[in-house]
């Protein structure tokens, strides 16, 4: 039966990761997320159920739209793999189970909030603002995380994210963060504690400037060069949900 389920989840994980593509297109251009039906964005032509089926559609088409013959976008196949691999995981850390849910729901949130971000270089306040207190209320009631945990998770993310941009600005007299990661951090440490914002601001600065230091160098640019933050901001939260209470128990919150 453990199987079955490990097998129905990641299934079911790809599938949530198809409407995740979705998202990713429609939310930023304020366009209906369900209307009108998938279709290529090259010929506008609209997706048959079967070419529809995620990740096997792409394998069978070899990467092109059946009508135009134009390339389809590696982003949707990772998007999908991407997406049923965390659904296995959480799935696997979390069992059947509330926990299970909301951590999923929060996950796949982060997932648009990146390939938005690393398209576009914004985090769509459509996403943020409405994930604050629906992230608040699931920690509270669903992920043993206190209220007042919560609470200063929310205030601390935010509040030290504005700080840092503030500075940086006052210093470097142009804008180094946007409003984006502020009210993303705040959403994050709404769902996580507040104890999570010590391990998700090192991990995301770490990552940050390992990418963004070779990125710049790949490409021969200068420290001006803007690398989006929301991306390493969304993977140190993941990783904080498999093994960032044992990293900040360990190292920092031990009895």
């Amino acid at each position: 039966m453990s199987v079955f389920f490990d097998i129905f989840f990641t299934i079911a994980g790809a599938a949530v990761g198809s409407f995740l593509n979705v998202l990713i297109c429609r939310i930023p251009e304020g366009k209906s997320v369900v209307y009108p039906s998938s279709h290529c964005p090259k010929c506008t032509h609209s997706i048959r159920f079967y070419d529809n089926i995620p990740l096997i559609s792409y394998l069978v088409l070899r990467g092109r739209c059946r009508d135009c013959h134009e390339k389809i976008s590696l982003r949707y196949p990772l998007v999908e793999a991407l997406t049923a691999l965390m659904s296995f995981l959480l799935f696997w850390k979390f069992g059947l189970s509330m926990k299970y849910l909301f951590s999923f729901v929060f996950t796949a949130t982060l997932i648009v909030i990146t390939f938005i971000d690393l398209d576009l270089q914004i985090i769509p306040d459509v996403i943020t603002l409405p994930g604050i207190p629906l992230f608040f209320l699931a920690a509270v009631f669903f992920m043993d995380v206190k209220v007042m945990e919560a609470l200063l998770g929310l205030l601390i993310g935010g509040g030290c994210l504005f700080a840092i941009a503030f500075v940086y600005e006052l210093i470097t007299k142009r804008e180094g963060m946007g409003g984006g990661d502020i009210k993303l951090l705040a959403m994050m440490g709404a769902f996580l504690g507040w104890k999570s914002l010590f391990f998700i601001l090192f991990a995301s600065s770490l990552l940050g400037a390992v990418v963004g230091i070779s990125t710049m160098i790949a490409k021969g640019k200068d420290m001006k060069y803007a690398v989006p933050f929301g991306p390493f901001l969304s993977a140190a939260a993941v990783a904080h949900l498999f093994v960032g209470v044992d990293v900040m128990e360990y190292f920092f919150f031990r009895s």
